[in-house]
């Protein structure tokens, strides 16, 4: 009974002291999800808003660790009004039937120093879902973290645009705030 009783005690505590890794929001105004590409063989930068989801991180734990977020497709933004529409339709990112692109890790590992980690998830965009692996560092802040990435993809491989002018791959840069989340 009395090792019972110790047993019972020592969860009640992991339990009370959150041994587990915490759950966290992306803060939206501090976060950015960028992208590089050319067309016409001109530089295009462009950013999406609307980042939401779960991120479950603690460099102590990172097999209890995990990312599920989502960028709102319509919110593209390359500071070109005629271009941002043409990209909302069917044949680029089709948000009337694809509104959101999401990511859900399915690894997170130590890279090669301190601080250095590599993901790897699904990430889907329209209809098509891949595979993918990149490298991000993550700083602790006082109530959160700030998580740095960039990944290259083949818009092809998604089944955004077809032959044009705009090259097949772009540059992915991520740098996401988060804020620790009032839910477990």
């Amino acid at each position: 009974m009395p090792r019972l009783c110790l047993c019972l005690c020592v969860v009640f505590l992991l339990v009370s002291f959150n041994v587990y890794p915490q759950s966290h929001v992306p803060v939206a105004g501090e976060s950015k999800v960028e992208f590089k590409i050319r067309n016409f063989g001109f530089n295009v930068n462009g950013k999406f808003g609307g980042l939401a989801g779960k991120i479950v991180f603690d460099p102590a734990s990172l097999s209890g660790s995990g990312i599920n977020v989502s960028i709102d497709a319509n919110s593209i933004d390359t500071d070109n009004n005629t271009r941002d529409n043409h990209l909302r339709k069917e044949d680029y990112f089709d948000v009337k039937n694809y509104p959101r692109i999401q990511f859900v890790s399915t690894k997170i590992a130590n890279g090669k120093k301190s601080g250095d980690f590599v993901i790897t998830g699904k990430l889907t965009i329209k209809k098509t879902t891949r595979e993918i692996s990149f490298p991000f560092t993550a700083k602790s802040l006082t109530n959160g973290y700030r998580l740095k990435g960039e990944f290259k993809i083949n818009r092809r491989d998604f089944g955004v645009g077809g032959n044009s002018t705009v090259s097949d791959n772009l540059l992915v840069c991520l740098d996401v705030v988060t804020r620790k989340s009032e839910d477990k």
